[in-house]
């Protein structure tokens, strides 16, 4: 109740009793008898009003503090894919839901083993809608335009990187925010290469990687691994997306722009994805195609039982759950040899934030001021830096304070020059990078397909979703 309403009600109950009690004495007989059936009705009609000034007061304060009710509560749902910082993100919600306990967030994470593109359409279809989403690039705003709100008002789109939006921007609206720069090529454990006496900086090409591996392989018993490599074979992300890209991303001047305009693709270096598929196959923990991303990452690498991994510095923060030794001292990240690009690795925005433009206004407003928070408030940008260990694509951020050994190297060669576009494969047609470049390299593995075979068929299905 308001101090207003609360001086009114003061104020009015001496006066009612007053009328209701006092005032029939100073009346004569018959005035007394007809003021008496006055008087019953007036306190029936009192008790109904106080009953319905009480519910009224209830029912303000149901909200608690902040004077709002349940119904005044902005509710804003999360759907996002990466895993590594599922409590980190969940954590952060809950300090901004205590600054603003106007708005209520659900977090709700779908990655790792799980295909983010395939769920996020199921809940779109479904009709549960998240407010806020990831995207990739081109290809993800073509399909989820109808549903991208404009971001260019925001300040975190004033403050990204020169280049990061290419991809999310149409005409003057901006329909992402970047999530982080991400890079990666091989993760390496040092102590294990520095023991089998394999010095990473002298792999520079494919055939220094093969005596390295063939060097470390021969040592594995006295090393105690299980195999040289872990290759996650069940998760086509981890060969369709990441593996293939480094050796088709050139021809399209690693630009997923360009990607996005290409009617076919020409695999120019066929041959070197396969032998490098091939290598890593061959020295890998059996069976590759039953590996998956978390038996690769936690079980095996954390655990010391291979030397490398094909992955990059988001699996930071799962390495030093298991081992925080290991991972603040113990890995670093090797380049992936490319003829030609020897020396660099790919690097760049892995995904971005979108809004719901389909939710109400207040929501889609509110879901904006969330991820401004995030990325340009002093408790948002120390999470980014500290919690996540992102590598920030935004300017206003003290690089000094990079987290990580893996995002410090990644660092290192963007700011060296020494990386390839890490995320071209977004340009593809939706769903082919996994769905059928992916799903066909298992096949290669599983003998159940010839590799030439397996990439015409991989052509022919991009020139058909181009026509």
């Amino acid at each position: 109740m308001q101090p207003l309403a609360r001086k009114i009600k003061v104020t009015f109950w001496p006066l009612l009793f007053f009328k209701t009690f006092m005032q029939p004495f100073a009346l004569d007989e018959k005035e007394r008898s007809t003021m008496k059936k006055k008087s019953l009705a007036s306190i029936v009609s009192m008790f109904l009003v106080a009953i319905l000034v009480l519910a009224g007061c209830s029912s303000s304060n149901e909200g608690g503090s902040s004077g709002k009710s349940s119904k005044d509560q902005v509710t804003i749902d999360i759907f996002q894919f990466k895993v590594e910082v599922k409590d980190e993100l969940e954590n952060l919600v809950k300090v901004y839901e205590k600054e603003n306990p106007d708005v209520k967030i659900n977090v709700k994470t779908v990655g790792g083993g799980n295909d983010y593109g395939a769920s996020l359409k199921a809940a779109f279809s479904s009709g549960d809608e998240p407010a806020i989403f990831n995207i990739g690039g081109p290809s993800d705003v073509e399909e989820h335009r109808a549903h991208l709100a404009d971001l260019s008002d925001t300040d975190s789109a004033g403050i990204a990187f020169e280049g990061t939006l290419d991809t999310v921007t149409d005409g003057e609206e901006i329909l992402g925010l970047p999530f982080n720069q991400e890079g990666y090529g091989f993760v390496y454990n040092t102590r294990i290469f520095e023991e089998a006496g394999v010095n990473p900086e002298d792999i520079k090409t494919f055939e220094d990687l093969e005596k390295a591996v063939t060097k470390i392989d021969s040592q594995k018993e006295d090393l105690g691994l299980e195999a040289v490599i872990a290759l996650a074979g069940k998760e086509k992300w981890v060969m369709g997306n990441h593996l293939a890209n480094i050796f088709f991303a050139t021809e399209f001047d690693n630009s997923s722009l360009v990607a996005y305009e290409s009617d076919t693709i020409a695999f120019e270096k066929s041959n070197e994805l396969k032998r490098h598929l091939d290598l890593e196959n061959k020295y890998s923990a059996q069976p590759v195609l039953s590996l998956d991303y978390s038996q690769q990452v936690e079980e095996l690498f954390s655990l010391e039982r291979v030397a490398m991994i094909q992955q990059g510095n988001w699996i930071y923060n799962s390495v030093y759950d298991m081992d925080p030794d290991l991972a603040e001292n113990g890995i670093d990240l090797l380049p992936i040899p490319v003829e030609g690009y020897e020396g660099k690795i790919p690097a760049g925005v892995p995904m971005y934030w979108a809004v719901n433009s389909n939710k109400d206004d207040e929501v889609v407003e509110a879901s904006k001021a969330f991820l401004d928070w995030m990325y340009t408030s002093d408790t948002g940008k120390t999470a980014v830096l500290e919690d996540f260990k992102f590598v920030p694509a935004y300017e206003g951020y003290d690089a000094e304070k990079i987290a990580d050994p893996l995002s410090q190297t990644i660092y290192e060669y963007a700011s060296a020059g020494n990386t390839i576009a890490g995320w071209v494969y977004n340009g593809s047609p939706a769903g082919w990078s996994q769905e059928v470049l992916g799903a066909g390299m298992q096949k290669y593995l599983s003998g159940d397909v010839e590799w030439d075979d397996m990439i015409d068929n991989a052509r022919e299905k991009w020139e058909a979703e181009r026509k």
